[in-house]
């Protein structure tokens, strides 16, 4: 029976079926156990309007672990992110500061800023702050650090909610940071900042 069977698949085009395709990128399912008060606490968050949804939240937080290299961290006491360390600074304390620098020396101590953040993310991430195509990525490490969301109109960028409000501090700042020169338009938040044309250092 068998044997006849085969003659008669052998004498017959075979038929195939197509293979079945597989969905690209397809989510893989990952689950959580949570304790009582973790969960009581998330649903909080849910209710209250805070958050949209677990899967939004832990997304946010991957994110957030990603962007300051928390998994280098020294838990409790010592964070950091590459080879600078990170620490948690009430925005009165650079205020206090910043009254102990005379004003016309803003400028200046906001673009040494600049150029120190400038080399350590250069140095950790890999991101050449010059290049105006990463400004994207250097203004979501900015935003991510607490300093502010900066955006990119044009030839201006828009700095909303500052964590510290002298424009002159922040001109200087983003002049070492992205090698640019500025001009100030608003002198208090949100602060717009023109970037112009840098001039050259050579006198032809």
């Amino acid at each position: 029976m068998l044997k006849s069977i085969f003659v008669m698949q052998s004498g017959e085009k075979k038929i195939r079926e197509p293979p079945i395709k597989k969905k690209k990128g397809s989510a893989k399912r990952t689950t959580i156990i949570l304790e009582e008060s973790e969960r009581e606490f998330i649903d909080s968050l849910i209710r209250e309007g805070k958050e949209p949804g677990i899967k939004p939240l832990i997304s946010k937080m991957l994110d957030v672990y990603r962007s300051m290299s928390i998994y280098d961290w020294r838990y409790p006491g010592e964070y950091y992110a590459g080879i600078s360390r990170i620490a948690f600074v009430n925005a009165e304390l650079i205020n206090v500061l910043l009254q102990r620098i005379p004003k016309e020396n803003w400028r200046e101590a906001g673009r040494e800023m600049g150029e120190a953040t400038k080399v350590s993310m250069e140095a950790s991430l890999g991101i050449q702050t010059a290049d105006r195509e990463k400004w994207k990525e250097v203004f979501k490490r900015l935003r991510v650090q607490g300093f502010g969301d900066l955006y990119l109109r044009d030839k201006y960028i828009l700095l909303k909610t500052p964590f510290i409000d002298k424009s002159e501090i922040w001109a200087g700042f983003l002049e070492g940071l992205l090698d640019v020169e500025l001009g100030v338009k608003t002198s208090t938040p949100p602060f717009v900042l023109e970037v112009k044309e840098k001039q050259s250092s050579t006198n032809e």
